[in-house]
């Protein structure tokens, strides 16, 4: 049994350039929509939205020590456990971009999957949960900056991010950080395409230098990663150093997300998604590797607190170690640029069907920049508000990156949940044999191992998101003194519901519903 895609499925190969777009264009009109994005990004820099969004060089220098204060040495076998799972969330991923190329990408397929309701709600928790990526990204320059110069501690002499002084310039630093990347965000997409090419490219660079050095100058074996911390056992211990690669690994959806300033999207944007993944996470679990190889100590408490900053500039020596600290702080910018945009993209598209608050202001896409820019300035605003809650208490920085990948990891689920309902329904399978990319090609599917795949991939997604919002005190208030923050997440998410519930409502109340967006093509029922 087979499904087909939904109308506007290329049905043979279309060629490039100025005849290529129009086809894209076409596609894009068969959903309801019109080409007002500009479609100029190629294979390379679709990649690179997907690996800027994750930017291995930004969280792992971010969580690293996070993950070695609970877990160990041992910490580092979360990171293959993670990228695995996420790698089967991936090839689901890539089935409906394949099927859907089109912007705002969780928060349309999840539409198309279920209901509308459903759909708008994974939608605000994305958005919701990606502009607390945007600020979570924005604050890890403090974990590079300082020690490159202490001139860049502007508040206090502790730099440590856990520090209140560290925790007020870790804001005050990513506040200058969200203004330059919001004004690129409005500006021009090949401006865009520039910077993260050229940020992407030097973290690519960067981060092989770096494992080279690393591995150079390791002084043991890597036995050392059997070994586990003191916190909660081995089991408790690990799953809170899972932290790291979950904080790490996600966004890798962000091809799709750009679907509609993509050439050949249908073909392009499955391949980087997978791509833009894989290669984070061996890069990723190199950097974890090098790390813990070259550390000048694993017990004198400086690893779990200053993580691969202090490897960095302790063995290879400051000159060479802050020359590749820079590169760190060219990759956290890039990554802030690209999530920013991703978080743009998936409010205009939201916008776009009129699903939000001010949409005509946020859905609105200038001729002359071809961007969203009313989008991407919300978005920054609302990023650099967050920031603020860094000069009330140093557990807020942590509290921040965990409340927005528990968000994450949750709106993933409300694409894979109904997806698997699909399945099991027999409504979604494989691509029948009209259906192509637009180089003639099939589309991508899963075939005979798209129902164990889809099953894992949502029961991973469940279980995590769950790992990471439990209210552990001794991650999240270790100081005892501020219950709220222990139960962050979890009120974050209630809070964030609540308020999506209320919106809903009151546009409801005005006369707005959901039967007001552009009508939404429906899944074809398989054939036999």
């Amino acid at each position: 049994m087979t499904a087909t895609a939904p109308s506007g499925v290329r049905p043979g190969p279309a060629g490039t350039g100025p005849e290529g777009d129009a086809a894209d264009s076409a596609e894009l009109a068969g959903f309801g929509y019109q080409q007002e994005l500009r479609r100029r990004m190629g294979r390379y820099a679709s990649f690179a939205a997907g690996f800027s969004f994750i930017s291995v060089l930004t969280t792992v220098f971010q969580f690293f020590a996070l993950g070695y204060s609970f877990g160990g040495p041992a910490f580092f076998w979360t990171w293959p456990v993670v990228l695995a799972g996420q790698l089967l969330v991936a090839a689901c991923f890539a089935e409906l971009a394949a099927r859907y190329p089109i912007a705002g990408a969780i928060y349309q397929w999840s539409t198309r999957l279920s209901t509308p309701a459903f759909g708008w709600y994974a939608g605000w928790l994305m958005v919701i949960g990606r502009i607390v990526v945007v600020g979570a990204a924005a604050l890890a320059l403090q974990a590079v900056l300082p020690a490159i110069w202490s001139g860049f501690q502007l508040v206090g002499g502790d730099p440590s991010p856990t520090s209140a002084s560290g925790a007020a310039n870790a804001a005050l630093l990513g506040l200058i950080l969200l203004v330059v990347t919001t004004l690129v965000n409005v500006l021009d997409n090949r401006v865009l395409t520039v910077v993260n090419t050229i940020g992407v490219t030097a973290e690519i660079v960067g981060v092989g230098l770096i494992v080279t050095l690393l591995l150079t100058h390791s002084d043991r074996t890597p036995g050392i990663t059997l070994h586990t911390g003191e916190a909660g056992g081995a089991i408790g211990a690990l799953l809170i150093g899972s932290f790291t690669a979950a904080y790490v690994l996600i966004g890798f959806e962000s091809a799709s997300e750009m679907s509609e300033e993509t050439v050949n999207p249908r073909r392009t944007a499955p391949r980087t998604t997978f791509s833009a993944l894989t290669t984070s996470g061996v890069c990723g679990g190199l950097l974890l590797l090098g790390g813990l190889l070259a550390a000048p100590s694993l017990t004198d408490g400086r690893l779990a607190t200053e993580g691969l900053s202090y490897v960095l500039t302790s063995t290879l020596g400051d000159g060479v170690g802050k020359v590749l600290l820079a590169d760190v702080v060219l990759a956290i910018c890039a990554a802030t640029l690209a999530i920013q945009t991703s978080a743009t993209r998936m409010l205009y598209s939201m916008a776009r069907d009129r699903q939000m608050p001010c949409s005509a202001m946020l859905a609105k896409v200038p001729r002359r920049t071809g961007m969203p820019a009313a989008a991407a300035v919300a978005v920054g605003v609302l990023a650099a508000l967050l920031l603020l809650l860094n000069f009330l208490s140093p557990e807020a920085l942590l509290a921040i990156g965990t409340t927005c990948i528990a968000m994450v990891y949750l709106a993933y689920a409300m694409v894979t949940g109904p997806m698997l309902v699909r399945r099991l329904r027999g409504q979604w399978g494989e691509p029948g044999p009209d259906e192509k990319d637009e180089t003639g090609r099939p589309l991508f599917s899963l075939g005979r191992w798209g129902l164990p795949v889809n099953a894992v991939a949502l029961a991973y997604g469940l279980l995590m998101t769950v790992n990471l919002a439990w209210p552990r005190q001794a991650v999240y208030d270790p100081s005892g003194g501020h219950w709220y923050f222990q139960w962050f997440t979890v009120l974050f998410l209630l809070v964030m519901m609540g308020l999506g519930f209320l919106v809903r409502t009151v546009r409801a109340q005005r006369g707005h519903s959901a039967s007001d967006r552009p009508p939404v093509p429906a899944l074809r029922e398989p054939t036999q």
